[in-house]
């Protein structure tokens, strides 16, 4: 189908006759157009919701934390680029690090993210985070066993101390298929304009899967606690889960409870 924006849909949706063109020339198939339009209308509202509660956060000096991980090629990046569409660009970060430096190396392991810890008033995306050392580098033997092991012991009572001194901390992951990330992957491999997303990492994705789904479910049974649980999104539609994403953020900053068929939450 035809990109449109949701002022173009609407505008669509107003005439019947004009859908009619469109749909006999082939140009949107009214089944999808519908479908598009109940998107956009819904991820505007939430973007809405979300700019809201923004204000009330710059206002009264809160500080958000959002960690976002994933399986490579989940949509972490399309996600919270929904996510800050619309937000006071002054008052949010993306965070997202490159591998360590010879000198970071030789740091306490959370030193490099402490730096990036939201200000007063600021929200914080972590694009990846120190969760790297739950999954990614004991998968690819970037770290050793002892390391690993500190920051399983470690990671709870760091997270409890931010929290205990006012950060407000939220942790989504998330989980696509195999098949999924197989076909994502491929087009990234098969589009030049999204060749830059393909990492060297990411094309071992589909070997070490069994190896990833240990580390994930180690990370979840680890490091999902009670104040800082491990919010699951599972689907392979990215518009469901760029929703659900915004939902999760929104009921956190409402102190609501967030349960669909999509989320699994880590402690249940």
């Amino acid at each position: 189908m035809a990109e449109f924006d949701l002022k173009d849909l609407e505008a669509i949706n107003s005439k019947q006759e004009i859908i009619d063109f469109l749909v006999e020339h082939d140009i949107i198939k009214e089944k999808k157009f519908r479908e598009q339009l109940a998107y956009e209308k819904e991820l505007q509202q939430l973007q809405e919701n979300l700019l809201a509660l923004q204000s009330n956060i710059i206002d009264q000096n809160k500080r958000v934390l959002i960690i976002f991980e994933g399986r490579d090629a989940s949509g972490k990046g399309g996600t919270i680029s929904r996510a800050t569409e619309y937000l006071n660009p002054k008052k949010y970060r993306v965070v997202s690090l490159p591998k360590p430096n010879e000198l970071q190396q030789g740091q306490w392991y959370f030193q490099r993210y402490f730096e990036e810890l939201p200000n007063a008033g600021e929200i914080v995306f972590f694009d990846r985070s120190w969760y790297n050392r739950a999954v990614v580098e004991p998968v690819f033997d970037f770290c050793t066993k002892e390391q690993y092991d500190k920051f399983l012991k470690q990671v709870v009572d760091v997270e409890n101390l931010l929290q205990d001194d006012g950060i407000i901390l939220i942790k989504i992951f998330l989980s696509i298929s195999k098949k999924e990330q197989a076909e994502r992957l491929q087009d990234r491999k098969d589009d030049e304009l999204k060749n830059w997303k393909l990492g060297s990492l990411d094309q071992k994705a589909q070997e070490l899967w069994d190896k990833y789904t240990d580390y994930i479910t180690t990370m979840y049974a680890k490091t999902g606690t009670e104040n800082s649980p491990w919010i699951e999104i599972v689907t392979d539609d990215k518009k469901t889960a760029r929703l659900e994403a915004l939902k999760i953020i929104i009921n956190a900053l409402s102190t609501k409870k967030h349960e669909t068929e999509t989320v699994n939450i880590y402690p249940s």
